[in-house]
């Protein structure tokens, strides 16, 4: 056991030897011991690639440049920043997770990670990293990045998500903690993983530990870490209303719970449905079908959505009020500045950009 615990110590040094030379120290959330600013980063990169979060990052910060900011916003003025950064639970946790702070702890971001980890949106890797970095708490950390890099230097099989494999993992990462310079190591499984033990095109001969790495010794880096057993990917459509009136087109709230919870988007309706009686019933209107927009495929973790743009033009108005609670006649330009998924994003920029001729009646 002496032998397996020297290495895993030389591990952490060799890491943290690495991360003083090779490591990334330029990216915006680094050089601060601000908790608000790391939180932000931390929550911006689960399941999102650095070079997408930085401008969103620095766009969060003009607006909501501390967390007393971000807890008297509003749900929509979050989500606007948000939109298309995708995973937009991620934006509505951080929103309750700023009033949570400003209820609970007196607006203060917490450093017990008991109480880090309460926030809404936070896991337990997520809440040693806020620790580590904002008040040098030795933890350890298990992101996809460092799953990564344990699975392949120590030639652990099995899907990192199952239970006991995750368990085996976290006892490794926590064997492994240095006594000293917790945070610098753990940037550097952060960075090791970004920039040398990646998914695909692996650089093992810029690697610090490249030595002693098992699936480098035994031919495995391509096979680990176990991919997720394959599932056939469900397929799921929907047609997507654009209507328009005098120069501005529908968007309705999405209920807070679900895809694109609490983002605007367009009305939808299924794919055999009467779309005249549909909006006659639901949104007091006559329409007249106008053409379509190409259909569009867009990828969910758990299943695939083949949306199909219907343009409809509106004839008559039934009732006196065009507008109904959790709905929103915009612009197509305005709707652009609203919080709107990725896709409905997609088709209004098509529509402005083919300049659909309106039904003239």
């Amino acid at each position: 056991m002496e032998n397996s615990h020297d290495a895993m110590s030389d591990f952490a040094q060799h890491l943290i030897r690495w991360q003083q030379t090779h490591g990334r120290h330029h990216l915006p959330w680094q050089g601060t011991h601000d908790a608000y600013r790391i939180w932000l980063s931390e929550i911006m990169l689960q399941q999102t690639q650095v070079g997408t979060v930085i401008p969103y990052y620095r766009r969060f910060l003009e607006r909501f440049p501390d967390l007393a900011r971000l807890a008297e916003a509003s749900q929509d003025e979050v989500l606007e920043l948000w939109s298309g950064l995708g995973y937009y639970s991620r934006g509505r946790n951080l929103h309750a997770a700023a009033q949570q702070v400003r209820e609970q702890h007196g607006g203060i971001f917490p450093e017990r990670v008991e109480d880090i980890v309460a926030l809404p949106g936070v896991g337990r890797s997520t809440a040693h990293a806020i620790a580590a970095f904002a008040f040098g708490r030795r933890v350890a950390i298990l992101d996809g990045n460092v799953k990564r890099v344990l699975t392949r230097h120590f030639g652990i099989t099995g899907h990192p998500g199952e239970k006991k494999v995750e368990t085996a993992l976290w006892q490794l990462a926590e064997s492994l903690l240095p006594t000293h310079s917790v945070a610098t190591y753990i940037q550097a499984q952060m960075d090791l993983g970004a920039t040398v033990c990646t998914r695909s095109r692996v650089a093992c001969g810029s690697c610090p530990v490249s030595a002693s790495c098992i699936a480098r010794a035994t031919n495995q880096v391509a096979v680990l870490p176990t991919p997720r057993p394959r599932k056939v990917t469900p397929q799921k459509t929907t047609r997507m209303l654009i209507l328009r009136h005098a120069g501005e087109i529908l968007l309705e709230k999405r209920p807070s719970i679900g895809i694109w919870g609490g983002l605007w988007s367009l009305p939808e309706a299924g794919m055999n449905t009467d779309i005249a009686a549909h909006c006659r019933t639901r949104f007091g209107v006559e329409t007249v079908i106008t053409g379509n927009l190409p259909e569009l495929k867009h990828s969910f973790t758990h299943f695939s959505l083949r949306i199909a743009p219907q343009l409809l033009d509106v004839a008559r108005i039934h009732h006196g009020v065009m507008e109904q609670a959790g709905q929103r006649w915009l612009t197509p330009e305005d709707a652009l500045q609203t919080a709107i998924p990725t896709p409905v994003r997609k088709l209004i920029q098509q529509l402005l950009e083919t300049g659909y001729a309106p039904w003239s009646g």
